[in-house]
């Protein structure tokens, strides 16, 4: 079976489109009932099981690795002639310092933060930061630089912080048990760590990377959001319930029934085209879809050009 297809860069061609549903026809076959597979994609590098149709759109977006010429990890058998040659697939997950990655984010949403020299040798200075905004970055590379406890080489507290508070999204950990482990870590540690006591202080940290949320308040029947032309409402106007519960007549702030929390879109488009490690990935539709669209109708040229500059002025809009 010719494997020519893999290493056309037209994701698009009919050749690399028929290469697929072949290599997806091998799999089916030499994996007869299995419901997951691993996925060859660039992405993936054959490290994710994916659905057999998965894949498929996988390699149709991110293309297919071409060093990976015999399907030995999808059922192609290996002689001793052929595996001797046989090009490996490198499965090693690589290493990378968190610390590292912490100061990476705090680059990617501090940008104007940095200096860089330009061609005459001269430092170019971006534009300059308010003082608020200053003031947090600086807070955050305190956090980033500061040992864990007295002697702690391998952690910095803003890392720990950013582990911790990952682990508790990713196995919906809810905000009682991340208080009693943090508690219990506290404890753990010298009596000098200086890791925060419990969740309400572990976010006030992370208030600089600025991608919180909006809380909103709800019906207690799900019946409609307090939120712009309601925003003043006590009840609702659908079932008449009560906007807020009822407390002691003395308590100045007022309770609400239901609170939902909104994740703005915008401000996450934006870390993604900011961020060093994912803006590549935000343009993929660019180099895949849209050339291929242009080379076969050029006067679309145009029309994905201005499509591009408005999606892009509404990502850079504060």
């Amino acid at each position: 079976m010719s494997r020519r297809w893999m290493h056309n860069p037209n994701g698009c061609a009919d050749e690399y489109l028929d290469g697929i549903e072949d290599f997806i026809e091998f799999a089916r076959r030499y994996n007869p009932g299995a419901t997951r597979i691993r996925c060859p994609c660039r992405r993936c590098n054959n490290k994710l099981w994916e659905t057999i149709e998965n894949v498929g759109f996988h390699l149709v977006r991110n293309g297919m690795i071409e060093a990976y010429n015999i399907w030995n990890l999808h059922g192609e058998q290996l002689d001793n002639a052929s595996s001797s040659n046989a090009t490996r697939v490198d499965n090693v997950e690589p290493i990378v310092d968190p610390n590292e990655q912490v100061m990476d984010i705090i680059n990617d949403v501090f940008p104007f933060a940095l200096t860089n020299i330009n061609q005459e040798g001269e430092y170019d200075v971006s534009t300059p930061m308010d003082s608020a905004e200053f003031e947090q970055y600086e807070q955050l590379l305190k956090k980033a630089n500061q040992e864990l406890y007295p002697g702690c080489e391998s952690f910095f507290i803003l890392t720990v912080i950013v582990e911790l508070m990952h682990g508790k999204i990713k196995y919906r950990m809810s905000n009682l048990c991340f208080d009693y482990f943090l508690g219990v870590f506290k404890r753990l540690l010298s009596t000098d760590n200086c890791l925060p006591k419990d969740h309400r202080h572990a976010q006030k940290v992370l208030n600089g990377i600025r991608l919180g949320y909006e809380k909103i308040n709800a019906c207690k029947n799900n019946c409609m959001l307090f939120y712009k032309e309601y925003e003043t409402l006590d009840t609702c106007h659908i079932c008449k319930e009560s906007r807020f519960k009822m407390t002691s007549h003395n308590r100045t702030t007022k309770i609400p029934q239901k609170v939902t929390r909104y994740l703005p879109l915008k401000p996450r488009l934006q870390r993604l085209y900011m961020s060093t490690r994912t803006a590549t990935d935000m343009r993929w539709h660019k180099k895949k879809w849209v050339d291929d669209d242009v080379m076969r109708h050029p006067a679309d040229g145009e029309a994905w050009k201005e499509f591009d500059l408005t999606f892009l002025e509404f990502v850079a809009d504060p």
